[in-house]
């Protein structure tokens, strides 16, 4: 008698199913410890605590889930909360906690959560982070399951909190954790509100675009692996997979036209698949939106602030300067590695514009007008001369 064997495809489809139902189960319930107060000023008290992943690994400090809650100082009544997410490779959460005093000040505590693999989760011999991307679809799935399922719980864990209003509970994410955060939100209806900073879907094509994951990408090409055949494999953790257009639920995007991290395609991609969200285009890169911080963070606390409390939110204008990475050729200095920062530009594309670049040699001036994507023509400016110089940059 032979033995009956699945066909692939049948066998495929089951994993999918299970790693479908691995995403979207709540994971069983826990006791949960007391939290430590850390800290506490005129506006805010800080506390600490910590359960284990519903999701396991085989990595031991990986297995704990760290959470920090800021509740407003004054607050004695059980309050409207975030959970907020950081970015990827994180070696401290100085942003999240500015966000969090943010919202404290306008009475809604905050909760921040380590994502998996960072900071105190990281295993010794790693950077934070790394083992959270790595060139390996199964890998990737796993890690974005098990942080998906490590928000449940946190949820599970704020609802165990009389100090926390279960009503209204938004989430909030930057760069990856603005992905995870969209993942999460889609996944997971105790969110009332979302907001998502520099964060985009399709997951594959950010992994195939993004000047991020260099490294990477190459290690998938080398296993054989293109653009589609890693979308279809991703599918299961692929925020668009469960987003839904027809989602009541309020969202805000803050994306940036420069951005080569997370490319404007993927943002849009993104805002193209929430129901109506708020968007707000930073006309800089992924990382000279940090210049702009502050104005940033104060804009997530208004919007998720005004939708807790039912009132209107109306953007305030965000216009961070773009810092560049690239090279600056004259006929004086020859070529010379330069980052660069517009001092003024003609449009919105800068067609024309004005920089100040640093250079080994001294700072410079250019002034100059778009030939191409990143290249430009005019004239380089030192103190002692003036010359025909191109310049070549990408935002970051």
């Amino acid at each position: 008698m032979c033995a009956l064997v699945a066909a692939p495809s049948i066998l495929a489809q089951a994993d999918a199913d299970a790693q479908r139902r691995a995403l979207l189960v709540r994971p069983p319930a826990v006791p949960f410890q007391a939290w430590r107060e850390v800290d506490r000023d005129d506006f805010s008290r800080t506390y600490d605590t910590s359960f284990p992943s519903p999701y396991a690994t085989d990595r031991p400090e990986n297995a704990t889930v760290y959470v920090r809650a800021f509740l407003p100082a004054d607050e004695s009544k059980p309050t409207p909360v975030v959970l907020i997410l950081h970015y990827w490779g994180a070696t401290d959460l100085s942003l999240e906690s500015r966000m969090a005093r943010e919202l404290n000040a306008t009475g809604v505590a905050a909760v921040v959560m380590t994502l998996p693999y960072h900071l105190k989760r990281t295993p010794r011999g790693y950077r934070s982070g790394e083992l959270m991307l790595q060139a390996d679809p199964a890998s990737l799935i796993a890690s974005m399951t098990q942080s998906v399922q490590d928000v449940r719980r946190t949820i599970d864990w704020i609802e165990s909190r009389s100090e926390f209003d279960n009503a209204k509970v938004a989430i909030s994410g930057t760069s990856l954790g603005g992905i995870v955060a969209s993942l999460a939100f889609a996944t997971e209806d105790r969110f009332r509100s979302g907001a998502f900073v520099l964060a985009g879907a399709d997951i594959a094509g950010l992994l195939w675009t993004s000047s991020r994951v260099v490294s990477q990408r190459e290690a998938l090409r080398r296993q054989g692996y293109n653009e589609n055949r890693l979308r279809a494999e991703l599918e299961v953790i692929e925020p668009t997979t469960y987003l839904r257009k027809a989602d009541p639920r309020a969202s805000l995007v803050i994306a940036a036209s420069l951005d080569t991290v997370v490319p404007p395609k993927n943002a849009q991609t993104l805002i193209d698949s929430l129901g109506s969200p708020t968007v707000q285009w930073l006309q800089t890169g992924h990382f000279g939106g940090a210049l702009a911080r502050g104005r940033i963070v104060r804009s997530v606390a208004r919007f998720l602030t005004s939708k807790f409390n039912g009132t209107t939110y109306v953007p305030a204008t965000i216009n961070p300067p773009t810092l560049y990475f690239g090279l600056l050729l004259s006929t004086d200095k020859g070529l010379q590695v330069a980052t660069s920062l517009d001092v003024w530009r003609s449009n919105s594309r800068g067609d024309l514009f004005a920089a100040v670049s640093l250079t080994p040699q001294g700072p410079q001036g250019f002034f100059g007008t778009k030939v191409s994507q990143g290249l430009a023509a005019g004239a380089v400016f030192t103190p002692r001369r003036t010359s025909v110089g191109l310049s070549w940059r990408i935002a970051f």
